[in-house]
């Protein structure tokens, strides 16, 4: 499906957002208390866990896949960024995109089609009642201790070596229906200058439901998530510069992606 510019709409949903672009706009309940040390399963191994997760996937193929296109509008575009880029993903990939409603990460999954994918998840998330949806998706919790942080980096290193592909939020945190593209955290792009993997930005924007969306959207504007081309970090630059350029890059890039022509936000978010 080709991406139409001239479609996309600034949402007007009544949301006041803050004035930082990394502070949360929603707060889900903290009912479950979470010892995030070097001891903490990042990666869990149990059987339990991967049951479960496996069908909550396989759930996720049949019933999300089904579904999003009619409650969310949603419409992928340029997924041949993906599917003529096979061979460059042969150690695995990272994705990144905006983040800006409840299902995005599953939008992405439908982009990159019936590939598992991880991600790091806030730790105050895990202390929601979405915990186990996270944690069975495939989200790791970021620690806040170095000792911590040292096994938090063991599990994306583990599964890098299994050729595992990675999703982050640079922008961190959901803002919903938010148009524009935040300043972004440096993780993603330190990923890939330390696996030397590409990155495949994505943008979700937004526009205006016709009468059969409607029915199903709830008058909400619909969303279309636009794939860019696989971007590689320039590793001979150095981890400081190359984390640097390839930050600005995909910045640049999603911004083009969502069909921006201008953007109040920098790319630095840290």
């Amino acid at each position: 499906m080709k991406f139409d510019k001239n479609k996309i709409i600034t949402p007007d949903l009544g949301i006041k957002y803050p004035e930082i672009p990394d502070e949360r706009l929603l707060s889900k309940p903290k009912i479950y208390e979470i010892n995030l040390d070097e001891n903490y399963p990042y990666i869990d191994k149990s059987f339990k866990h991967r049951f479960i997760s496996f069908w909550q996937y396989i759930g996720t193929y049949i019933l999300v896949f089904s579904i999003a296109p009619l409650i969310f509008g949603l419409r992928i575009c340029a997924r041949k960024n993906i599917t003529k880029n096979k061979k460059l993903f042969k150690n695995g990939a990272i994705t990144i995109s905006n983040h800006v409603y409840r299902w995005d990460f599953l939008g992405v999954l439908q982009a990159i089609r019936y590939r598992r994918s991880w991600f790091p998840a806030l730790a105050e998330n895990l202390c929601t009642s979405d915990r186990a949806l996270i944690r069975n998706a495939g989200g790791i919790p970021v620690p806040s201790t170095i000792k911590a942080l040292g096994a938090f980096n063991k599990a994306f290193d583990e599964l890098h070596a299994k050729k595992q592909w990675i999703h982050l939020f640079p922008e961190s945190c959901r803002w919903d229906y938010y148009q524009y593209i935040r300043p972004f955290k440096k993780g993603a792009f330190t990923f890939a200058y330390k696996y030397n993997l590409p990155i495949i930005p994505m943008a979700f924007s937004f526009r205006k439901p016709n009468k059969f969306e409607k029915l199903f959207t709830g008058g909400k504007p619909c969303i279309t998530l636009n794939v860019g081309e696989p971007i590689m970090p320039k590793i001979d630059l150095g981890r400081k510069e190359c984390v640097r350029v390839l930050r600005e890059e995909c910045h640049k890039k999603m911004i083009e992606l969502a069909g921006l022509d201008s953007n109040p936000w920098s790319c630095e978010g840290d």
